[in-house]
């Protein structure tokens, strides 16, 4: 469950609140946004929150889930997955102060807001660089298992991969973004992969125990 709060949080965080908000390059505008939409920039404070603690539970719970199969590739996970979790917990303390600074309203308010928020976005985009170093250890744990289905594994490490190459190509250029966007989608689907089998299907005590296939009592990412 907390790898599916993970996903619900980190999509809610991308599609609802920040793109609503932060106009990059206009201060006043990001100003104004955060001053007249002062609940949905708490809620979006409240939902970043919510995906750095979902973030550290996952970490921890698939490093509970992998031990068996290799410990120091399962501690990767959670070693990659914490500090993810460190640098968007970094990035949402920039988006409250923007938040404090704007509501201020005097003459530097709008510019402090809008340098606040593109350290924000500037930290949430580094954070992506550990967000795909997860995922390459995820997917080759979920391939060696034994109890998960190896194209899941290959689409876990290719989005991975894709999410390296995201933040390299974001940081040389900022003039295709699309570009940008599409290196993710990989991992989008192994991880909806990933969330869906764990929820229904379940990886089996005895399985992760021994690398035989799932029976039916399962164990879950809780």
């Amino acid at each position: 469950m907390a790898y599916l709060g993970l996903a619900i949080s980190g999509m809610l965080s991308f599609l609802v609140f920040r793109g609503h908000l932060h106009v990059p390059g206009d201060a006043t505008r990001t100003a104004a946004n955060l001053v007249a939409h002062e609940g949905l920039a708490r809620l979006g404070i409240v939902t970043d929150i919510a995906v750095v603690l979902t973030q550290t539970v996952t970490a921890v719970a698939f490093w509970k889930l992998f031990r068996p199969v290799h410990p120091v590739a399962a501690g990767s996970i959670a070693a990659f997955g914490l500090v993810n979790a460190v640098v968007i917990l970094v990035a949402t303390a920039g988006s409250a102060t923007a938040l404090d600074v704007a509501l201020r309203a005097d003459t530097t308010s709008a510019g402090d807001a809008l340098l606040l928020y593109d350290l924000n976005a500037a930290a949430l985009s580094l954070a992506g660089l550990f967000f795909g170093l997860w995922l390459i250890p995820m997917g080759w744990l979920a391939g060696r298992s034994g109890y998960m289905p190896r194209p899941l594994g290959w689409i876990l490490i290719g989005g991975g991969i894709g999410y390296i190459l995201s933040v390299l190509l974001a940081s040389l250029t900022s003039d295709d973004p699309s570009a940008v966007y599409a290196l993710t989608v990989p991992a989008t689907i192994g991880e909806l992969w990933m969330v869906g089998y764990l929820l229904i299907k379940g990886v089996a005590d005895d399985a992760v125990a021994d690398g035989r296939p799932p029976t039916s009592r399962k164990m879950a990412l809780t």
